[in-house]
């Protein structure tokens, strides 16, 4: 996940099928797509659907609940906690909206992607304000905060600058993926990622995720992504591990 620009790639695929930049379990089964469902971009009215789908994938998410499930706020109740794990998924995609690629596949936002294209990012105030991110400095807790902005965030930025260096800038990343428990098995994800690293392929780029589960990387070795280094999130009561994983452009595997 980049400084408000991804997932989360938060990848997370665990049999609740989450990818944490934000990645949930992909479930990787191309034949069973039918064929009228394809990706589309998600327009920015629809963040709430898309944003339920993502929190449906991401609920047992250890990064996902690394900002929530803290020792301020053991009092809480789990339905308060589910509600600051929703609109933190909507802060997100709203942004992807407004400054990304945010992309839905199936018949009831089954499975969600976010990307953030070559080039751009979510730092700008402007985006701040109008996704509602800003929001997240009032309702996460003392401790969320020094996680989220002080810790995950400049974890992330430096992570992806120190691996991709110069292509930093010029790369796809894909910050969240999810989907929902009925869509699973059908292969959706494959689709929306497919969608773009055909695209990156094309443009001779790189793509750029982090997987906070241990089962996605060999989800996403299937797809091109290979794992370049591993990080840690350390203010909780265990570490928090991220692979941090890369998809060179086939157009230059080939060369």
């Amino acid at each position: 996940m980049e400084k408000f620009g991804p997932a989360i790639t938060i990848s997370s695929t665990t049999s609740s099928s989450q990818s944490s930049s934000g990645t949930a379990s992909p479930c990787l089964k191309p034949s069973s797509v039918p064929t009228t469902y394809k990706p589309r971009v998600i327009k920015p009215s629809e963040y709430k659907a898309a944003a339920l789908c993502l929190a449906e994938a991401f609920a047992t998410d250890d990064v996902a609940q690394y900002f929530i499930e803290t020792g301020d706020r053991t009092h809480w109740t789990a339905a308060k906690k589910w509600d600051l794990h929703v609109s933190i998924l909507e802060y997100v995609v709203s942004a992807h909206c407004l400054k990304g690629l945010a992309m839905a596949i199936g018949p009831n936002y089954d499975s969600v992607a976010l990307w953030m294209p070559p080039g751009s990012n979510m730092d700008d105030w402007c985006t701040m304000i109008r996704s509602g991110m800003w929001r997240l400095n009032y309702k996460l807790s003392a401790e969320g905060k020094k996680r989220f902005f002080t810790e995950f965030l400049p974890l992330l930025h430096i992570t992806k600058q120190e691996t991709l260096g110069p292509r930093d800038d010029h790369s796809w990343y894909l910050v969240y993926i999810g989907t929902k428990v009925a869509g699973r098995g059908k292969g959706y994800a494959r689709k929306l990622i497919e969608h773009v690293t055909r695209i990156a392929d094309e443009q001779g780029r790189a793509c750029y995720l982090e997987s906070s589960n241990a089962i996605n990387p060999v989800i996403y070795a299937r797809l091109g992504f290979e794992i370049t280094t591993k990080i840690q999130l350390t203010r909780g009561a265990k570490p928090v591990e991220l692979d941090i994983m890369v998809r060179e452009p086939v157009t230059l595997k080939k060369a």
